[in-house]
């Protein structure tokens, strides 16, 4: 199973699966963050934390634990 907080930098990916649950779940989702959504992974902070990409045509910012949710292809 590959996540979200493994991609590279540079790379575009689709959200194959959330998991995760109750509010958390919700959040993702109200960010743009669904099955099927094209990810592309902008850059990383030098310590490795927040992540930053474009989703749906806006920047976003990711934690790595909720980056840890999002399955990706």
């Amino acid at each position: 199973m590959k996540t979200l907080k493994d991609a590279a930098v540079g790379s575009n990916v689709t959200v194959a699966k959330l998991h995760g649950e109750g509010p958390t779940r919700r959040r993702i989702m109200d960010m743009g963050i669904t099955k099927g959504t094209q990810i592309y992974v902008r850059k990383v902070a030098p310590l490795g934390d927040p992540m930053e990409l474009n989703v749906r045509g806006y920047e976003l910012s990711v934690r790595k634990s909720d980056a840890q949710m999002i399955e990706v292809l």
